[in-house]
């Protein structure tokens, strides 16, 4: 007999797993819908039939042969993965999609090609990336931009439009966001962009801190103020630099402070500026609580790429911003502080101050 006899009280039971798609079902049964003849997991996205005409069953070879046919969506037939699995590769399906689309597609499509609804999706693509699959498509293209304006032969225009933008007043409504300036003044190393900076004291050294109209772009430590500061004119050499100005002495004193207690935290605007990957690790890393530390490994499952391991070490070392984005609380998996741009005895230190808050 393939339909399973039971009593009211589980039937009933499985039909609440089915509508609340208790994760925990997934595996232990599978319903059919008598009216569309295919059966799915209790977690199918897919719209669920009338109670009347579901019926349950203990395997996917049961309700075969009963007649049904395994749901495109849900996939039942295949091997049962843990919710998180299932979640970041339907989210690395999407950052293909994203990443290979000339145009950045709507939520509806992304959601879609994962198999979950669109408010689901949306909300499973922010809690394994850290970002949204917005904010991801933009972070893609702005990616695209750098590399077109980086070619000599391409004019700012070919470059818009490679990048991936269809109409010039779409892109210049975006520019700032993405590259922080005009890409005219991009390609020309940042001419006319105005990068207030100030150089403090602390009990790790020298501090460096930089500020763009888009908020603190740049925190750097040093044992050489003039070190730190022609790594900053390096960065931007066309830029504008502006120095010395009393009314920033505030902005230094609270990240100096930050040295002191860094468990405290920043709270100011950040100009961040890298690759979408880079984006993911720089986010994951500021969700790193204070007296904490993760392995790269541990810090690349968390943004769905546990492959990704030297990846994520490597935007670990780009980050600019010392510990407002706290890199230092990454360690290797046995324990070892391994690098650190700003010196392993500055990381040792920062750790050591966050456990005793």
């Amino acid at each position: 007999m393939n339909v399973i006899t039971r009593t009211e009280p589980v039937e009933d039971a499985r039909w609440q797993a089915v509508l609340s798609r208790d994760a925990a079902s997934d595996g232990r049964f599978v319903y059919a819908v008598r009216t569309t003849g295919v059966y799915c997991r209790p977690t199918c996205p897919s719209r669920r039939g009338r109670r009347e005409n579901v019926a349950f069953y203990d395997s996917c070879a049961a309700a075969e042969a009963a007649g049904y046919r395994p749901c495109r969506r849900c996939r039942p037939n295949e091997a049962a993965a843990p919710a998180a699995s299932r979640h970041a590769a339907a989210v690395a399906r999407a950052c293909r999609m994203i990443d290979e689309a000339e145009e950045m597609p709507d939520l509806a499509a992304l959601a879609a090609a994962a198999g979950l609804s669109p408010f689901h999706f949306h909300r499973v693509f922010k809690a394994v990336t850290g970002i949204t699959p917005r904010a991801y498509g933009t972070a893609q293209r702005a990616r695209r931009l750098r590399e077109e304006l980086a070619q000599a032969d391409v004019s700012v225009t070919e470059a818009i439009y490679g990048a991936g933008f269809n109409s010039n007043s779409r892109f210049y409504a975006a520019s700032n966001a993405m590259l922080g300036m005009t890409p005219t003044a991009y390609r020309r190393g940042g001419e006319d962009a105005e990068i207030r900076f100030a150089i403090g004291q602390s009990s790790l050294g020298a501090v460096l801190v930089a500020t763009s109209d888009k908020g603190v772009c740049a925190i750097a430590l040093g044992d050489d103020p003039e070190a730190l500061a022609r790594d900053l004119q390096d960065r931007f050499p066309r830029a504008s630099l502006v120095g010395d100005d009393p009314a920033f002495a505030d902005l230094v004193a609270r990240v100096v402070g930050l040295v002191d207690a860094p468990s405290l935290g920043l709270d100011l605007p950040l100009d961040l500026r890298g690759t979408a990957f880079q984006q993911r690790v720089w986010q994951a890393l500021r969700e790193v609580p204070p007296g904490s530390t993760v392995s790269y490994a541990d810090l690349a499952r968390r943004i769905g790429r546990p492959e990704a391991v030297r990846a994520v070490a490597n935007a670990c070392a780009a980050n600019g911003l010392a510990i407002a984005v706290p890199c230092h609380r990454v360690v290797r998996r046995d324990g070892d502080l391994s690098g650190y741009r700003w010196g392993v005895e500055r990381k040792r230190a920062l750790l050591a101050r966050e456990a005793k808050a």
